[in-house]
């Protein structure tokens, strides 16, 4: 076992696995395609609780009507929750919309994982992918997925 440069404990040959299973296995995604805070973030939102093979459309409906935090922001509500309708959890779609006004109103995505934490909607795993996937931020991201593989 080896120390990561922050001090955490690693194995190296678990995360050359992780990684070789991956390249082998990985689905192309959109959300995959980019470094864009916004598509991923928006991405991780709609996946939570929900189906990648429901997500895909709305996902590209959601950026071809909204291509930036900033369209997203300045929008309406209802017409937010109408392009989210069929993609359950509504509370969600009231989130993100607070989340990139809050996004617009300081000139653009937080680069910190204390920052992106503070975002309505989002939490630990939220804030954790957007930022090591988005910004190369070392964070562990953990979900249900993880912990059973990891067991």
């Amino acid at each position: 076992m080896t120390l990561a440069p922050e001090g955490r404990a690693y194995n190296g040959a678990v995360r050359r696995a992780l990684l070789a299973w991956f390249d082998r296995h990985r689905r192309d995604l959109p959300w995959r395609r980019t470094t864009d805070p916004y598509c991923i973030w928006l991405s991780e939102i709609m996946l939570q609780q929900t189906r990648v093979e429901v997500v895909v459309p709305y996902y590209e409906r959601f950026l071809a009507r909204f291509p930036s935090v900033g369209a997203l922001a300045a929008a309406d509500l209802e017409e937010v929750l109408g392009l989210w309708s069929g993609l359950g959890y509504y509370r969600r779609a009231r989130q993100l919309h607070l989340a990139a006004q809050v996004v617009a109103a300081r000139g653009g995505f937080p680069a910190t994982l204390r920052d992106l934490l503070a975002l309505p909607g989002g939490g630990a795993y939220t804030a954790a992918a957007v930022g090591s996937i988005a910004f190369g931020l070392a964070e562990p991201v953990l979900d249900g997925n993880v912990e059973r593989g990891l067991s």
